[in-house]
């Protein structure tokens, strides 16, 4: 009886670490992990992957010289400096007082190095860019900037996160915190971790931005979008992100 005690005791210490190391694993999941093998074998094949069209085209403006200034994007970086940068924005830049997404410095970099006009918001341009800017970060993890002015915007954007709103009063965490992994319509519900933008998703037969996504959210939720040009879609990336923080980018990603 001594020894059938000790050994249920040593079995109770053994499932107590057990659960205990479950615990602390990290539970979250991106998109691809969430897609079936036909669209992961779509993601992972860059010549089966429709996004790497973008790509290409990025690559071709990231050389071509434009505005006042007649210069391009490598005229003054190297593709390889890019490596990294599409996985710590939004960010605050030099000289600004509030953080930009990628496709935001993209476009300062237009206006302010170039002396070229900036970008229109989902555009073909700034697509294919931010699509190649993307890919030199593929397989980095994310890394937000410790940066303490981005407090109260991550804080907003978490707010935004966790608040309803819309006819069905619903928010972000209620499908993708509290409903995550579960069906809707026959897909599965995804935590919603931005490891892949810009993403070419099959519903869209095209390219297009973390903005874009959310303001398909806010009308699936039958809430009003914000302005195109909003900051709050910022701070809701920013929160995003940070979200997501050490996950490994896979962009520019297909999904469903």
């Amino acid at each position: 009886m001594r020894k059938l005690s000790v050994a249920l005791g040593l079995a109770t210490v053994f499932l107590a670490s057990l659960a205990m190391a479950q615990a602390g694993k990290d539970q979250r999941r991106s998109g691809y992990q969430d897609m079936g093998p036909t669209l992961q074998k779509m993601q992972d094949d860059d010549t089966a992957n429709p996004a790497m069209l973008y790509v290409q085209a990025g690559e071709a403006l990231w050389t071509q010289k434009a505005g006042a200034a007649d210069k391009s994007c490598a005229d003054c970086h190297s593709a390889g400096s890019m490596k990294g940068v599409a996985a710590r924005y939004p960010a605050i830049p030099p000289g600004g007082d509030r953080p930009v997404d990628l496709e935001g410095r993209i476009n300062l970099c237009r206006t302010e190095h170039q002396k070229a006009a900036p970008f229109g918001a989902e555009s073909e341009q700034m697509l294919d860019l931010s699509a190649y800017v993307a890919l030199q970060s593929r397989g980095m993890p994310i890394a937000p900037p410790n940066d303490p002015r981005l407090a109260a915007f991550r804080m907003h954007g978490g707010q935004l996160f966790k608040g309803r709103e819309g006819q069905l009063n619903l928010s972000c965490a209620n499908c993708h915190d509290d409903n995550a992994g579960k069906k809707l319509g026959g897909a599965t519900i995804p935590q919603a971790h931005p490891t892949g933008y810009p993403i070419y998703r099959l519903e869209w037969q095209a390219l297009g931005s973390l903005k874009r996504r959310l303001r398909n959210c806010m009308i699936g939720m039958r809430a009003e979008p914000f302005d195109e040009d909003s900051e709050d879609y910022i701070d809701l990336e920013l929160y995003l992100m940070d979200r997501a923080r050490g996950m490994t980018m896979d962009a520019p990603a297909v999904r469903p």
